[in-house]
């Protein structure tokens, strides 16, 4: 992705308000102006992170980090705030990643992994509008050919992007379209290959049977391939994402993972803990429905936002 663009901050600011509100209410709650930090308070404090969705692992350490820091009788809420962004983005600082599919090989190939309605059709769209937007030749591929929806919807994607697009009828092979795609990309010399897949979890074995086999063709027209193998997530449902990201994870192999949806639930700090027990940084994240929205993750100012904070001088 390029850049995030000038406003992104205001973007995220609006798009996480349902977890910045609630945590601000119960930062205000928990701590009272004028008195100091007993341990009462700490429990108060690593419960509500526990509620935010934090995971109990980080929310010890950051509770260890506020006890050891002493807070006396005089600190204010803002101040709390601060404290807590900047032990929350410490969590996550080492977890993020970078998505530059320009500044690899090319074609580069990008398989969008995760389960029906986590948001992968979107992504891919939204990814694919901010490539040809930089210049590049992408090539959109509807992998799950098991839907006919996602085939329509990833077309219209395609289109509004600029973006060349690739399907087969309702129940076609997909590793076997997915193969001719990666053909047509190395000899048309495209730029990009974004490649959907198929997300129905009731059928577990298959589905990852079809993503292995997808993984095993597009090898045999490059060793490196798949380039990227991005898993996204949906914040909305909460710690199901850490589950998805076990199944996922240890059967496909992820190199990121895309949070997308923070602006629908009051529980963004969901994000925590799936980066915690990743092997897989956060790459990009999403805040709403529109392209922009969906940007490279900053883990600084995603915690300070998580906290109800402005954006910072630095």
């Amino acid at each position: 992705m390029s850049e995030p663009k000038r406003g992104w901050f205001a973007r995220l600011t609006e798009g996480l308000t349902k977890s910045s509100k609630q945590m601000g209410e119960q930062i205000a709650q928990v701590f009272v102006a004028k008195e100091p930090l007993t341990q009462a308070k700490l429990d108060e404090l690593e419960e509500m992170l526990i509620e935010a969705d934090l995971g109990p692992h980080s929310a010890a350490r950051i509770t260890e980090r506020f006890a050891s820091e002493k807070f006396g009788k005089d600190v204010d809420e803002r101040e709390i705030r601060e404290a807590l962004s900047v032990a929350i983005g410490d969590e996550l600082a080492t977890r993020a990643g970078v998505f530059d599919p320009l500044s690899g090989p090319k074609p580069y190939i990008v398989l969008f992994i995760g389960v029906n309605g986590s948001g992968k059709t979107t992504t891919l769209g939204k990814i694919a509008t901010d490539l040809t937007r930089q210049g590049a030749k992408v090539l959109v591929v509807a992998g799950d050919t098991f839907r006919a929806a996602a085939v329509e919807q990833l077309k219209i994607w395609a289109e509004r992007a600029g973006a060349d697009f690739m399907g087969r009828p309702t129940g076609s092979d997909a590793a076997g379209l997915t193969f001719d795609a990666v053909q047509k990309a190395k000899s048309e010399g495209y730029d990009v290959v974004l490649v959907d897949t198929a997300g129905r979890l009731q059928n577990k074995q298959g589905l990852m049977d079809e993503l292995l086999k997808i993984i095993r063709v597009v090898k045999k027209i490059d060793p490196d391939a798949p380039h990227e193998t991005l898993l996204v997530l949906d914040a909305t449902v909460g710690r199901n994402a850490l589950a998805q990201e076990n199944i996922f994870g240890n059967q496909i192999g992820v190199s990121g993972i895309v949070m997308t949806k923070l602006d629908g639930t009051a529980r963004g700090g969901v994000l925590v803990p799936v980066a915690q027990a990743s092997d897989s940084p956060i790459k990009l994240i999403g805040v709403g429905e529109g392209v922009d929205d969906l940007q490279p993750f900053n883990a600084r100012a995603f915690a300070r936002t998580l906290v109800g904070l402005e954006e910072s001088a630095a």
